[in-house]
């Protein structure tokens, strides 16, 4: 049995050297745990997984979520059929992000999708070649919100109609798992993380992945997540048994995957990107590899498509770290919703949408949230000052909106 490392000696272990900036969380005893710095593997509790199966999947999916499916149908071909090293999965099989929204525009859920491999794509039963190919129907898994399950499931089915795909609730046979950490925040090469990017056919190059690929669950995989490298790798594996890679050391709690998630500016789930209300574009969605614009009609694309080429995102969720006089970390019981605001004028900025110990996320306004430090706080929470952060990953031009707004306003 695997031992979690827990929350607060994670954060310890943020302020010896593991790779999010010094002073993640504050704490005047050093820790141990340097041995430890690197990747880490959490399973993921908040993520259910859901199963669809049937000719129709593609094309159901493709008309509800705000990605392109139809990839998902595709089959392999010479030129996409693998990448260059050879214990990569097929380019087909790349899992995807998307969002499903109200006709309105307004999120409701988001999903990870990934195509299991394909019989051919998987190592035979002696793990020396691929298996035999054959003309199974489509198949993709789900992650999602495990706070929204049934009620997701009820929507699904309400779309479905007269659409010949099977939706199941198979979150008891699996789980979702995530790998993150310094080796894993940045595109690894073959050199640098062999065994980072997949297990399945082909990985007879990497002995640990081989084994992992034999026996029943044949061809189980990590994949790149597919909203920004930094989050390091994702995938469902069977829930009777650890995941291949994941060293029973370098286990710890999903909370500290959340900090880790926080610091990079991610909202996930349906209570951090608030349903029925969260416009997707302000949630960044368009940077994480969400949406398509080229794809055509989906439920909810009017709003999408007008606000993206309108050109203008006043509002956007930002990481924050949560400060005391001293400009230290402080560890603060900061509530979702609380109003964050101008500590001169008293004006508000915006809101906490997610918040972990001294790290949190704001949906704030561009044109106050950069201002400068001590500048923001926490309405009523005396002693605390916050501090708004610009991703690394921000394309260029978003900064530059709320440059170009103050411009303007001056």
């Amino acid at each position: 049995m695997h031992r979690s490392l827990p929350i607060f000696k994670f954060c310890k272990l943020l302020a010896n050297g593991f790779p999010i900036r010094r002073g993640f969380c504050s704490s005047d005893t050093r820790s141990h745990f340097s041995h430890a710095a690197g990747s880490m593997a959490a399973h993921l509790k908040s993520r259910s997984v859901i199963r669809f199966r049937g000719p129709d999947t593609v094309k159901f999916l493709h008309g509800l979520l705000t990605n392109d499916v139809r990839r998902f149908g595709e089959p392999p071909g010479e030129k996409t059929s693998s990448l260059p090293t050879p214990n990569l999965a097929p380019v087909s099989v790349t899992p995807m992000y998307a969002a499903m929204l109200t006709p309105q525009g307004r999120f409701l859920y988001d999903l990870f999708l990934y195509r299991p491999p394909r019989s051919e794509e998987k190592l035979d039963r002696t793990g020396s070649g691929p298996g035999p190919a054959s003309d199974e129907s489509v198949e993709l898994m789900a992650d999602v919100d495990s706070s929204v399950l049934d009620e997701l499931l009820v929507t699904l089915k309400k779309y479905r109609l007269r659409s010949k795909v099977d939706i199941e609730n198979v979150a008891e046979e699996f789980s979702c798992w995530q790998r993150f950490g310094k080796k894993l925040s940045r595109k690894a090469s073959s050199a640098e993380e062999p065994d980072a990017a997949s297990v399945g056919w082909g990985a007879s190059v990497d002995p640990t992945a081989m084994s992992a690929s034999r026996g029943e669950d044949i061809g189980w995989q990590w994949f790149q997540d597919p909203r920004l490298d930094c989050l390091g790798f994702r995938g469902v594996f069977p829930s009777n048994g650890t995941p291949p890679l994941v060293e029973a050391d370098k286990e710890t709690d999903e909370d500290n995957y959340v900090m880790w998630r926080l610091e990079k500016g991610v909202a996930e789930g349906s209570t951090e990107i608030q349903k029925g209300e969260a416009i997707p574009l302000e949630y960044n969605l368009v940077g994480l590899n969400a949406i398509s614009f080229d794809k055509g009609c989906y439920v909810g694309q009017e709003l999408v498509a007008r606000t993206h080429h309108r050109g203008v995102i006043r509002k956007r969720v930002v990481p924050l770290r949560f400060l005391n006089d001293r400009g230290e970390d402080v560890e603060q019981n900061v509530s979702t919703g609380s109003e964050v605001i101008n500590s001169a004028s008293s004006k508000k900025v915006g809101n906490v949408i997610a918040a972990v110990g001294c790290r949190g996320l704001g949906l704030l306004r561009l044109e106050e949230a950069f201002r400068g430090s001590r500048s923001l706080a926490i309405q009523g929470l005396e002693g605390v000052t916050v501090e708004a952060i610009r991703p690394d990953w921000w394309p260029a031009e978003w900064y530059q909106e709320h440059q170009q707004h103050n411009t303007a306003v001056a």
